[in-house]
This record gives structure tokens, sequence and C-alpha cells, in this order.
């Protein structure tokens, strides 16, 4: 038991941050972690002491001993661990040890929250917290100072001197967002993240989602709380205004705001009164997640009078019966072209998420999803490659069709080994998504003489038996690889002119 006599706790988060494991460059920039935010601002409200060590790259032994010296002393360090960074976490979490033996080490956040036994099994973890953490770690920090026992803590695992684990129940949801203190923004090296050097700032306002998409870990979350039905939680209308107002306060050169809610327009009520507030009271360029089946034509148009320029939207697969059956989005191909219509209408630009190398799919299923994005005339695309989330329902799928390979596929860039839809079939797709999106829509665009036939050759063009997929992927990485170091330059070094190009990329004109 670690007793602080009645000291306040200091507290170090480390926060792997990247998906680029060489990415040893990155000097300065990644991303804000409202959850991170969060629990530094009930902490330091508690009067605690709470510091970040946020990390833009893998780290070797040295690099990370070195900075974590530099913290003076600590009583916990708790590590941020998405599935992808568990490696690396437990090799940051070794060398804490080595350097730091006395330290109480917790670990927390989504693959913590999915997989927990995995996790604390790890020798140097203490313990682990499951779902939300502000209050947990707060009563954590608070009995540790007073030299109580803290060993019974909802929502805690603990590893006892025995190896055995104390596993409390997980503590329940509290429904009222508006008791949580504003995030501690600066928390972070605000002004350098990679959104606020061109004057965006990054907003979260709620938790949780209630719909079940079979790839996404929020239908897993959502089970480990007693009180689960409430698990979909916005701050109120005014409180997230204030919220804002308090961020730009901090950060008056914020020129954009982008929510990054699970879906934005969740609760529609909700929804349309805080478009309406924020149009009056805030009035800057915005941007979030909307979903397409709980939208209507009235809300696209308040969007666009409050200052939405552009959305983002999960379109995931063009294939119907890859949506219903192995996604659960029972969403129609004309749902998702009307909805896209009224963006149109109304001038706002369309982003849509997209997934390839599922489960069963292949290069003709996929070939749906670009054909999809075309006619619904997606101004940007993102192709992601589907990444099988332990605990989630599509893993599960995935695994006991054989497509999850032994070892750790962490590292693969498709997960999935698939005889039907070979990785460089995925890759193919993936990087050459957007390239394909346009030219189909040329097609569509075109009579009907002339469109059809040169449909028909794109279709070879991307199914074709000669098609070269190893050679176009390394023509294609190289093309990033150019592509993405150019973007860096401009973002750290002419960021205004990185904003502008930016803007004038997703201004649309309304429909006459």
């Amino acid at each position: 038991m670690k007793n602080l006599n009645g000291r306040k706790a200091r507290m170090l988060l480390v926060y792997p941050d990247y998906t680029d494991r060489d990415a040893t460059r990155r000097t300065s920039g990644g991303n804000y972690s409202e959850g991170l935010a969060s629990i530094s601002a009930v902490l330091k409200e508690g009067g605690h002491e709470v510091f970040l060590m946020h990390l833009l790259n893998l780290h070797s032994e040295a690099d990370f001993k070195e900075r974590l010296a530099t913290y003076g002393e600590l009583d916990i360090i708790g590590f941020s661990i998405r599935t992808t960074a568990f490696p690396d976490a437990q090799l940051y979490m070794k060398w804490t040890r080595e350097a730091r033996p006395d330290v109480f080490i917790i670990a927390g956040s989504y693959h913590v929250t999915l997989v927990p036994d995995e996790v604390i099994a790890v020798p140097e973890v203490d313990c682990v917290c499951i779902g939300d953490g502000e209050y947990a770690e707060l009563e954590l920090c608070d009995k540790m100072s007073a030299g109580e026992d803290y060993t019974n803590i909802e929502s805690l695992w603990f590893k006892a001197k025995d190896g055995s684990i104390i596993k409390n129940p997980v503590r329940p949801l509290f429904a009222d967002l508006d008791r949580i203190p504003i995030p501690d923004f600066n928390l972070f090296d605000y002004e350098n993240l990679e959104s606020s050097k061109v004057g965006t700032a990054i907003v979260v306002v709620s938790r949780g989602c209630f719909y079940n998409c079979t790839y996404c870990g929020n239908g897993n979350f959502r089970k480990v709380y007693p009180n689960k039905k409430i698990y979909a939680r916005f701050r109120s209308p005014e409180n997230a205004i204030l919220y804002l107002k308090t961020l730009l306060s901090m950060h008056p050169y914020i020129k954009v705001i982008n929510f990054r809610d699970a879906i934005f327009n969740m609760f529609p009520d909700w929804f349309d009164t805080f478009i309406e507030m924020y149009r009056e009271q805030i009035g800057l360029p915005c941007t979030g997640n909307i979903r397409f089946d709980i939208l209507t034509e009235e809300t696209v148009k308040k969007m666009k009078d409050a200052g939405f320029y552009t959305v983002d939207m999960g379109l995931e697969s063009g294939d119907p019966e890859m949506r219903f059956k192995y996604l659960r989005r029972y969403q129609t191909d004309e749902m998702i072209i009307n909805c896209s219509n009224w963006f149109h209408k109304y001038g706002i630009s369309q982003l849509t998420y997209n997934i390839v190398g599922l489960p069963f799919e292949d290069i003709h299923r996929a070939l749906k999803t670009i054909k999809l994005n075309a006619r619904i005339k997606s101004d940007r695309v993102v192709p992601n490659i589907f990444y099988p989330y332990e605990g989630t329902p599509l893993y599960e799928i995935s695994k006991e069709a054989g497509f999850i390979p032994d070892g750790d596929f962490t590292q693969r860039r498709v997960p999935l080994v698939q005889p039907q839809f070979p990785e460089e079939q995925v890759l193919f797709v993936a990087g050459y998504f957007m390239h394909f999106v346009r030219r189909y829509k040329w097609a569509y665009a075109m009579p009907r003489w002339l469109g059809k036939p040169y449909e028909k050759w794109l279709d070879l063009r991307v199914t074709g038996k000669y098609v070269p997929y190893k050679l176009l992927v390394k023509l294609h990485d190289g093309y990033s690889a150019v592509r993405n170091r150019l973007k860096d330059i401009l973002v750290n070094y002419t960021p205004k002119l990185y904003m502008k190009l930016r803007m004038l990329k997703h201004r649309k004109k309304a429909k006459s």
C-alpha cells in the first residue's frame, strides 16, 4: 500500500500518440486527448498535481528514461493505452519500473476497458481502470494521500502481493456531464498541437454512443457499466457553449471548431438546440461526425446557417450485405444518397469514412464502396483498413473464420489474412480509393452511351486479372511519403498557408 502521509499526489500521464512507429522526426504536434484533459481537470480540482508525457514517436529505452527523469518525484504514473499502442506501452511500463521501482503504475483507456485481464497481467502494472477514469482515479489519489486502503475502489482492479487480482465492480455512470469540470486544455502544449497549428480546436462534448456497430468498441464499452442505458450522454447545450467559450478565451487564435463526438447529431433535439446557440454565440466554421439515418433536410439547413462548412460521415461499406449482415449499419443506398444530396444542396462539403479489408469482403465488394462514394459525390474520403479490435463482434467473426493470424497481428499493414482478398489488393484499394472515386464520378456524369463503357473500363482497372497490384502499391507508398512530408512542412512552417488551402479545398457553393 502506497501511503503519501497527507501529501497530495503527483501523477504523470503517459500518452503514446503515434501510428507511424518510425516517425522519429516529430518533435511537436500530436493530438489532443479529451479523456486525459478531463482526468487532469478533476484531479487538479482535488488539489493533486498532474503532468503529461506526450510521446509523439517510438522512444528508445535511453530516450524514454531520460524524459522520465525530468519530472522529479512522482507517486503514480498512468498509461493511456489504445490497442495498437499496447506492444509499445508494455516496453514503456517495463522501463518505468526499472527507473522508478517505487512508483504506482496504473493503465487505462480503450484497450484496458476491452481486455482488462490482458493488461493487468503485464508484470509492471499495479492497477487497471475500466471505463471512465476521472473519479476512480481521484478516489485513488485521495485515499493514497490519506493513507487509507484503496483496493476497494470501484472501476479499479488491483494486483495483490500474492499475484491474485482484486476485481472491483465498475461504478455506475452519471447522467449529468455538466458535473465534470471544463477539461484541462493546458495539460497539453496546446499551441503546438497538430490541430492548433492550423487554428483548429478538437472538441468533445459527449460520451458514448447507443449504436451497436460490430467493428466499434462502443458496444463492448457500454456493457461494462451496470447502468448501460445512459451510456450515450451530452453536456447540456449551455454547458457545451461554456466549454467552447472557455477554450476560446484561453486560445483566441482558434478559428475552426472540430467536434469529435462519436455521433454529433445522436440526439436530434439536443443537436437542433445546440446549433442554434452555437450560431448565435460562437459562429466559427465547424465540422463534426454526423450519421446519415437521423438527419432531416431542415437540420442540414440549420447546420449551414450555424457555420458547418464540412461534415464527416461513416459510410463504411458500399455493399448492402456487408453493411447489414456484418456491420449492423441498417442504412440503404437510397437513404445515404438522399442525405448526401441535402449537403450538396446547402453547400456543405462531405467527407466519408470507409472500411477496406472487412471479413468476407473481396475486391468486387470493395469496388461497390468506391462506386457508392462516387454516386453520393463525396468531396473527400478516408479509406481505413479494417482492424479487428479484441472483444468486438467483428473480431470474433474474423477469429472464427480463421482470418486472424497467430502472433502479433498489430504490426501487419492488413491485419486479416483472407485468401479471397490478399494484402496487396487491400492496400491497392485503400491507396487508390480517391483516385477511382473521382473517375467514377466522371463516368456517372457522362451521357449513358459514353459513361457505361468508361465505367466498365474502370472496373477492369480495379478488378482485372492482370492489374499489377504489388507494383502499384509500392508506387503509392512512395507518393504518400512525399505527400505526407509536404503536409508536415506546411503545417509546421506555413500553417496559415495550409489553413487557407484547406478552407479553399472545402469551400462549396450551394446548388441553385
